[in-house]
């Protein structure tokens, strides 16, 4: 807080005769338990001061109560100086900032950057693992553009490779033309179905040539299934044209089955690109690097770098044969990004099994001289775990994202029918509210976690509308809503003049005030759960502030505007932190 810092700066040199940089100051947010809500730690000071911790506090403190009319009171816990404000100060803030119609609004940085996530491959349907990679994409881009930054939204579609043929030859042999129409299915349910349906097979062939006297190994190798997938693929690098025509069909629906889950999920993305396209871009890098002694040939002829100095290892990035690996498509794509858009960050949202991966694929970038690779961010993230154990997409025991989905609007109907909070609702309202608070649950639980931790995602208690959720926020939002229209409020009347403010109102507004640096804060750690935990805590204490002090039986008209005023700027923080988690929030439910 610049008032702060500045006023802090002259203390020191008017008592000690001591220069200080405002920027070198160190304010921190008062611990709850203590009076106060910003404190100044006084320990860089006490050898200008040559007195204790305690001591030099008070003096500073003295000095910022004098000259600072902000400034109500303070107290000092050990070397902590904790300052209280003047309730004019918090009531000035309500009015010129929370009831502002631009709050939290940011003047535009002039940088640009991509955030690329999703990533599905079209041999499956998206599942829980999905799920948590879009939102956190999704939310990531809504924070920065908060943060006035310009940002694309990107998806790397893996539409290409041996999995992808597992899924066209398992449909060839076993689907008699079966269709998402024929089969009632979604596209990309049904060529899941048949990815599945290869592993089967497949592991039969295998045990059948294991009982015949083969390793594993070899049996993996030599069964008939993968070798006619490892064929297709080639046919498909050839570009022929039966095989070409089959991946764009089956494509075709899966595509269909995803833009579907991504509506309902509410996520959405401006630019699109596609392995199928960008898998050999990097082959031209490779060359350029190979003339620079960035990489080495070996005798085979494969290509490879030498990162052994910089902590990891040599990476092969072309093979003998002169085919592509995966980091040769990758170093050509984020080339390709660059020249599509020139952003200053471009951001991965890949779960943390790619850490390594993205190690490399950095360091080989910057090697290779790109000035922007400097600007590549990996947002790692850990895996989602369910009460029933891990899940394995090949042997189809992944949690589907729309059936996910639809479990949790099933649940938002019966929780909310059980409180009885909808008997006068239409049937319509009914779906509509069940699938906000469905959403809102399953997103709210996945986002209010630190993204790099894994975490284990219960449903049932995501829906809980008293606990550390979602609901628990909409409810608080809606409850707000009910208020101000029982009240007949006028949002543009603004607030009524109120001289002092209850413990409760003054801490409500200090939190509201908070909003703009929390945006700062998780975009700069690329966070959504700091909006996650910011937003719980507004919702939490305004609660507080409704079930402590009476809103419509105030003592004074004044009193009363002035409280629905609060509510109403309340109501705004909500709604706004809610939709940067991509969260909606209802007006009454």
């Amino acid at each position: 807080m610049e008032l702060i810092t500045n006023a802090v700066a002259k203390a020191v040199k008017e008592l000690y005769d001591a220069d200080i940089a405002a920027k070198d100051i160190n304010l921190q947010e008062t611990r709850r338990e203590f009076e106060g809500q910003v404190t100044v730690v006084t320990f860089p000071y006490t050898k200008m001061s040559r007195k204790s911790p305690e001591q030099t506090g008070g003096e500073i403190g003295e000095y910022l109560q004098r000259n600072v009319e902000e400034i109500a009171s303070f107290n000092i816990i050990k070397g902590f100086l904790n300052l209280s404000f003047t309730d004019d100060f918090w009531l000035s803030k309500l009015d010129k900032e929370v009831l502002a119609e631009d709050f939290a609004t940011v003047v535009p940085n002039g940088r640009k950057v991509m955030v690329e996530y999703s990533s599905p491959n079209t041999n499956k349907p998206l599942h829980l693992g999905h799920i948590r990679n879009n939102l956190l994409g999704y939310s990531v881009a809504k924070i920065l553009e908060a943060a006035g930054y310009t940002v694309i939204k990107a998806n790397l579609v893996n539409d290409r490779g041996i999995h992808i043929c597992k899924s066209m030859l398992a449909w060839q042999k076993f689907g008699n033309g079966e269709t998402p129409e024929t089969s009632g299915l979604k596209g990309d349910h049904l060529a899941g179905k048949y990815y599945v349906l290869f592993d089967k097979a497949y592991k039969q062939e295998i045990d059948q040539l294991k009982a015949a006297g083969q390793t594993e190994d070899d049996a993996k190798k030599n069964a008939p299934l993968i070798k006619e997938a490892q064929q297709m693929l080639q046919k498909w690098e050839a570009g022929d044209a039966e095989v070409i025509n089959l991946w764009n069909t089956m494509n075709g629906w899966v595509y269909a089955g995803f833009d579907e889950t991504y509506k309902t999920l509410g996520v959405d993305f401006d630019k699109y690109y596609y392995e199928s396209n960008t898998y050999l871009l990097g082959k031209d890098i490779i060359e350029e690097g190979l003339s620079k002694g960035v990489f080495f040939k070996k005798e085979d002829g494969s290509v490879w770098i030498d990162l052994t100095d910089d902590g990891l290892d040599q990476k092969l990035v072309l093979r003998a044969d002169g085919t592509s690996v995966y980091i040769t498509q990758d170093i050509g794509t984020a080339q390709l990004k660059y020249d599509d858009f020139g952003v200053d960050e471009s951001i991965y949202v890949v779960g943390n099994e790619q850490d390594y991966h993205f190690k490399v694929l950095f360091l080989i970038l910057q090697k290779l001289g790109k000035t922007w690779a400097n600007g590549l961010y990996h947002l790692s993230y850990g895996m989602v775990d369910l009460p029933s154990g891990k899940m394995k997409s090949r042997e189809g025991t992944v949690v589907d994202a729309d059936d996910l989905m639809q479990d949790m609007f099933n649940t938002a109907a019966e929780q909310t029918e059980a409180m009885g909070k909808v008997v006068d609702f239409s049937e319509e309202d009914k779906t509509k509210l069940y699938r906000t608070i469905g959403l809102g649950a399953l997103k709210y639980f996945l986002l209010k976690v630190d993204p790099k931790k894994r975490l284990l995602f219960d449903p049932a208690e995501s829906v809980d509308f008293q606990g550390h959720t979602g609901p628990f926020i909409q409810y608080t939002h809606a409850r707000i809503r009910s208020v101000l229209s029982k009240a007949g409020y006028n949002e543009a009347a603004g607030s009524a003049s109120v001289t002092t403010l209850e413990g409760v109102e003054r801490d409500l507004i200090v939190t509201l005030t908070k909003f703009p640096e929390t945006i700062l804060a998780a975009a700069a750690d690329h966070s959504p759960a700091l909006i996650a935990n910011y937003v719980y805590d507004v919702a939490k204490t305004y609660n507080k502030f409704y079930h402590e002090v009476s809103i419509m039986q105030a003592d004074t008209e004044n009193l009363k505007q002035f409280r629905l005023s609060l509510s109403a700027g309340t109501a705004k923080v909500i709604n706004k932190a809610m939709a940067l988690l991509g969260i909606e929030v209802p007006e009454r439910m």
